[in-house]
């Protein structure tokens, strides 16, 4: 019978979120260009706390940029970003844009992303996901030398040392600018293993990660830097930091590996936000986890790679962190996509703080009808229909976690 009820609820809701996506917007013939470099604003590429003493991070993730309809959107998502947040730093990991076999369309999706930043002054760190380089004409190393045209750019390439293509970090100095207060890791977490599985940060990585944290550590006085990671692929720790039950019922998803095993928030869990798809980790565990456990350095590490998650849960006194999909599509969820901001305090760097800004939450009925009064009609014609599709998709939302708490009697969405 629960299993009847979930169906028949699964596929009401189903026809709600697709009525809200598919109705009332067309087409847009409107085009909006964000190639040009002009206006740029001088960048420090030396990365402070503010002179609040706040540091505020972008992250920006799985934009998935092809030559379709909906670049000019996602473009237009990453802009109202920045202008509303102003970050002092943008981190992007993975899977940004599609690499074709004429490096001339790759690169033009690249020029549109990072003038966006360019022409705002805002420091962009990239770093790569499973699909960047799984086709096209150009290499890891290939695209990040041309992300690094761009003066906003302060991403690195490794070189031959290290496995992957942009494995670093990013001091955060002192407001004051005198001393390291604060860290970013950056990691590739590479694509897929011989059995085309997902990869991971590999061993060779991690003893860099050791080496680099120790030298952090001795050039602060004996003191550990505290820090956080950005990567691509989450960690294979998040199935230990979850809960495993035997049967199926709401938002509980199958292993990735093991289709016997299900998982679920734990109920005593520090959880927050909502899972809405299995989460896919690297299939071979290399000890990147086990490695920030044993340095003490790190407090959370964020993931992009499972575009409609965005939730967190505390493991072995690290948060586990997966941001949502930074990019306009048409599907379900596609309003619950968006951004990330984590922001750290220069005066105590044991914390952090952290949201999600969807996109229903970013472009309301009201923000329409700013844009609107302000001539964009562009902009206008987006943000109504992501106020329409995110009504209908936030009450579909809503009722099906409604009745997956009476069923359950357990919180299956937690604030974020």
């Amino acid at each position: 019978m629960k299993k009847r009820i979930f169906s028949f609820v699964s596929l009401v809701l189903a026809f709600i979120m697709s009525f809200g996506i598919f109705s009332f917007f067309g087409k847009s013939s409107n085009k909006v260009s964000f190639a040009n470099t002009e206006n740029n604003v001088p960048l420090d590429k030396k990365i402070r706390f503010g002179e609040d003493g706040k540091l505020r991070i972008l992250h920006v993730t799985d934009t998935h940029l092809v030559h379709d309809s909906n670049r000019d959107k996602t473009y237009y998502v990453v802009r109202e970003a920045c202008d509303r947040e102003k970050p002092d730093l943008a981190v992007i990991t993975g899977d940004i844009v599609m690499n074709y076999e004429d490096p001339t369309m790759t690169k033009d999706l690249i020029d549109g992303l990072m003038n966006i930043f360019q022409s705002r002054g805002i420091p962009v760190a990239v770093t790569f996901g499973n699909h960047d380089s799984e086709e096209g004409a150009m290499s890891r190393e290939d695209i990040m030398a041309y992300y690094n045209t761009y003066s906003c750019s302060i991403s690195v390439d490794d070189g031959e040392a290290i496995s992957g293509c942009g494995t670093y970090n990013i001091p955060i100095y002192s407001s004051s600018g005198d001393k390291v207060a604060f860290n970013v890791w950056v990691f590739d977490s590479n694509d897929y293993d011989e059995e085309k599985r997902y990869s991971g940060v590999k061993e060779d990585q991690i003893s860099w990660y050791k080496s680099t944290s120790d030298a952090l550590k001795e050039a602060n006085g004996g003191e550990k830097v505290n820090s956080l990671v950005f990567q691509h692929i989450i960690v294979p720790e998040i199935y230990d930091a979850l809960e495993k039950v035997k049967t199926p019922t709401f938002f509980t998803f199958k292993h990735l590996y093991n289709e016997k095993e299900y998982y679920r928030f734990a109920k005593d869990g520090d959880n927050r936000g909502k899972i809405n798809e299995k989460p896919c980790p690297g299939y071979y565990n290399y000890g990147q986890f086990d490695a920030l456990v044993e340095k003490g350095d790190v407090l959370a590490m964020f993931f992009g790679h499972d575009h409609t998650n965005a939730f967190s849960v505390k493991h072995k006194g690290i948060d586990i962190v997966n941001s949502p999909a930074t990019r306009y599509k048409n599907n379900p969820y596609a309003t619950q996509y968006g951004y990330r901001i984590v922001e750290v305090d220069e005066k105590d760097t044991t914390t952090y703080t952290t949201r999600v800004e969807r996109l229903y939450d970013v472009f309301t009925m009201d923000y329409a009808k700013e844009l609107k009064a302000q001539g964009d009609k562009y902009g206008h014609k987006l943000a109504r229909k992501i106020a329409i599709d995110g009504w209908f998709q936030k009450v579909a939302d809503d009722i099906y976690v409604a009745i997956a708490e009476f069923f359950t009697g357990r919180t299956v969405r937690y604030d974020d």
